[in-house]
Order: structure tokens, then sequence, then C-alpha cells
């Protein structure tokens, strides 16, 4: 039976957090089981504009941009599409109003709501308690989120659905697992240093990445490892940018400390490959696409052990956890894992290991099975 199925995103082409990662993957996802099953698909984004489209990702005649129109968007979503339609896919907690109009509209649609993180983790508005109550799936990215959408908004647990990210099918994996010469010169290090990768937004309102703890930890760490280094990427805000600075004064790695900034795209990779171990002890992870990312490029992950994180890694099949708030653990998990640093073979052995789990592929399985149960 043909299906009209229809993704309402906020943002999935003009910036690259990880809910935009994650929804270019799920529409490309979406695409493909349209394609191969004679459906129609359409992703709608409020915020996006007609020329972010990432046509690798979707066609241009599959995507409608408004730019900053709201207005439009709501209109246009409720008004027009959304009668003849069997399943509307919601991004976000906050396309809420739109789905609860949906339902009263056309109560036999199926209305779905993705849920991530933190923007979940908290209490709901009145408009938003009542989409829950109405929405027919709630698409979990980790059994940590979903137990919060239980816990917190006590939704029925038959409707709550973990279906754990997946790897970007676009995104370029190494075949060898040599660190890239261009990044050693870049950064003026030598092959044989030991280096730590943590890639994360940092903002001073949000200080729970741990990075923090990272620094502090490299301070200790930087005896048994004269040459060690510590890449902290990312975009961080003016106070923020104090704040790290700060702390690497105090704890006096000024000489092991690399920033980068934001990375392109495009050379992610190859940072993946520079390191000997990716960490990022965070506390308010809905699943962490970073750390698979790293996994299937063949590098190690600690991660911390309070949030989503935990799916990420199989529940430390495929990495460490650490309590967040100890930096003498986190010390000690880093001190062991580059003691024993991977070799090339078991670097390509973690990549086929953690692409068995969040593959594509079986990511657009799961998810047909959903859409035609």
């Amino acid at each position: 039976m043909s299906k009209k199925v229809l993704l309402l995103t906020l943002q999935t082409f003009s910036t690259t957090g990880g809910i935009q990662k994650m929804t270019r993957t799920l529409g490309y996802t979406l695409n493909q089981i349209a394609q191969a099953n004679n459906w129609d698909f359409e992703l709608w984004s409020a915020y996006d504009h007609t020329g972010d489209l990432m046509p690798e990702y979707l066609p241009a005649s599959n995507f409608k941009a408004f730019g900053i129109n709201k207005l439009s968007f709501a209109l246009k979503a409720v008004i027009k599409k959304f009668n003849s339609r069997d399943v509307i896919i919601l991004s976000h907690i906050n396309l809420a109003v739109i789905g609860l109009i949906v339902k009263i509209m056309n109560p036999k649609c199926q209305v779905w709501l993705v849920a991530h993180g933190i923007e979940v983790w908290r209490p709901f508005s009145f408009i938003k308690k009542r989409f829950l109550k109405n929405c027919d799936k709630v698409i979990c990215v980790s059994n940590y989120t979903r137990q919060q959408m239980l816990d917190r908004h006590h939704i029925d647990k038959d409707r709550c659905i973990v279906l754990n990210n997946a790897i970007d099918p676009l995104m370029p994996l190494p075949l060898t697992f040599s660190k890239p010469a261009n990044l050693l010169d870049r950064y003026e290090l030598n092959n044989s240093y030991p280096v730590v990768f943590t890639l994360t937004r940092m903002a001073s309102t949000e200080k729970y990445k741990g990075h923090e703890l990272v620094i502090e930890a490299i301070g200790k760490l930087k005896n048994e490892y004269p040459g060690i280094k510590y890449i902290l990427s990312g975009k961080y805000d003016e106070l923020e940018g104090v704040r790290i600075n700060k702390l690497i004064t105090d704890h006096d790695v000024s000489d092991q400390i690399i920033l980068t900034g934001f990375i392109e795209e495009a050379e992610l990779t190859d940072h993946f490959l520079l390191a000997d171990l990716f960490v990022l002890p965070s506390k308010k992870e809905g699943f962490g696409i970073v750390f698979i990312e790293a996994l299937a490029c063949g590098l190690p992950v600690i991660c911390g052990n309070a949030d989503g994180s935990i799916d990420a890694i199989r529940n430390g099949e495929l990495g460490r956890s650490v309590n967040t708030d100890d930096v003498t653990e986190l010390y000690n998990c880093i001190n062991e894992s580059l003691a024993q640093p991977l070799t090339p073979i078991d670097r390509e052995q973690l990549q086929k290991h953690s692409l068995h789990y969040f593959n594509q592929i079986d990511y657009a399985h799961k998810l047909q099975q959903l859409l035609t149960e």
C-alpha cells in the first residue's frame, strides 16, 4: 500500500549539530524507503533556505525550505498537506503545536515525535503535554531518553520506541589508519605524540560537556606522557573561551592544549585518524553521534556514564564510560587507554564492530518496520 510521509524539521542542512546530523540521515533514509516502495516523501524545514539543501541527501523536489518565515511554514503545513498524509514525523518537540493541530484535523494521520535529549528532559508546556497524549509514536534515540520520557512525561511505554542513531551514510570512512601528514604538520605534532581529542559545542550557558575535566586530567597526564597533546575542537562563545583559557593557565597545560575552533565536516575523519583517543565525559548527551563517528574511524572512546552516551558504546562493548564528576577516574581511564594504544589492525576491527551496530542499512530496515506496522 502506498504511503505519504512528511518529515517536519526546524533545521536540517544549515547547521551541523547532532540533531541536524541525525535529521539528515533520517531524511536520506526515508527518501530511500519511499523510492523503494513507491511512496511519497517530503522533508520540510522551518529555518533552512532552499540553497542550504545538500542534494546528495535528497532531491530538491522532495525538499521545501521556509527560511525564517515560521508563520508561512505553519500555515502551509497545516492547511495544504496534512489531510492527505499517512505519517508525519516531527523532528523536534518545538513543533508540537503543529502536531496537535494535525491530530485534531485528521485523527487518522499517524504523528510521530523524535525525542533526542535535553529538549525533552524538562517540564513541558500545556501544548506539548497535550500533544504527547495524542501522538502515535515517540522515537527515542537512546534507552536513556526513553526512560526520561517515561519518568518525566508518563508516556505509554508501548508508544515509546528506541531507534538508535546511525552513522551518516555519506560520511567518508577510512580504509587505512595512519595519522594524516597534513594535520601533523598543521598542529606541529610528532607522529609519536599521544593525541587525545574532543569535539563538541562549548557554551558558557551549557557547562555539562566535561572538557574542563579533561583539561585537568591532561595536567596530570603530562608527567607520564611528556609529549601528550589534547586537541579541543568546536565552537565556543567569548565567555567560554575566557573560561577555557583560565583552565589552561590554572592547570599549566598551554603546551599540551590545541584549540582548533570549528572543524569543517570534510576534515572530521582526518581528525579522528590523528587522535589516539576520543574523550567526551558529558552529562547530557541524548545519544552522542560524535561517539559513533569516532568509533567508525577506529578511534577508541571514553564517555560519561550518566546519559545516552552509554547506548553509543553499547554499554561498554565498544568503549569505556566514567563518572563525570570524578577527575581521578577519568585520569586513570585515559592513562590505561594510552598505555595500550590500538594498532591499525585493532582500529580496523573496532570500526567493523561499531558499524555492525550503527550502520544505515539496519537503521533503514528498523525504520521501515515501524512505518509498515
